[in-house]
């Protein structure tokens, strides 16, 4: 019983960190345009120079 008293509220603190990590991403815009940087590093070559 004593192990829950622990282990129950660093679970929450835990998962509260989670969420409030996945919120700064998704507010620092790491989410937008997924697919353009990959994109981008086929399509940057436009001058042709090698």
């Amino acid at each position: 019983m004593n192990a829950l008293m622990v282990l129950v509220p660093l679970t929450i603190a835990m998962g509260a960190a989670g969420l409030l990590a996945f919120l700064w991403s998704m507010r620092a815009k790491q989410y937008d345009d997924l697919d353009g940087a990959a994109e981008r590093i086929l399509l940057d070559d436009e001058d042709g120079s090698v």
